[in-house]
């Protein structure tokens, strides 16, 4: 699952750790959801991880990765405020759109349709 973004060694240790992993490949970019453990495994935690492939100089390829590490305690906040600026997002395009431009929905399921309470 991870081979393609992390050294074989590295990717079996985090396979321990996770508890669920759900990946999202969006055009250049893959997005990971990964529900953790801590260390006493009394307590869960998600990490979100964006990985672009880019290719290297001599023609290798490396990923750029930011992660952010979201805590249960935070899920509520953290899922208002990206349903909100999605939200805000999707008026301004309606608004400054002409007819017919920018007022489809995506196919399938969007941002604001995340629920964080399963996790």
């Amino acid at each position: 699952m991870y081979s393609e973004d992390y050294e074989r060694a590295r990717a079996q240790e985090r396979n321990t750790e996770d508890v669920y992993s759900k990946p999202v490949r969006a055009g250049k970019r893959t997005y990971f959801f990964d529900v953790k453990a801590t260390k006493g495994n009394n307590d869960f935690y998600l990490t979100i991880t964006e990985s672009k492939r880019r290719q290297e100089q001599d023609g290798t390829f490396s990923y750029d990765k930011h992660k952010i590490f979201l805590y249960k305690e935070d899920f509520e906040k953290f899922a208002e405020g990206l349903d909100d600026a999605v939200a805000y997002i999707r008026a301004r395009l309606q608004k400054d759109a002409p007819d017919g431009v920018g007022s489809r929905q995506p196919d399938g399921p969007s941002f604001s349709d995340v629920s964080f309470d399963e996790f």
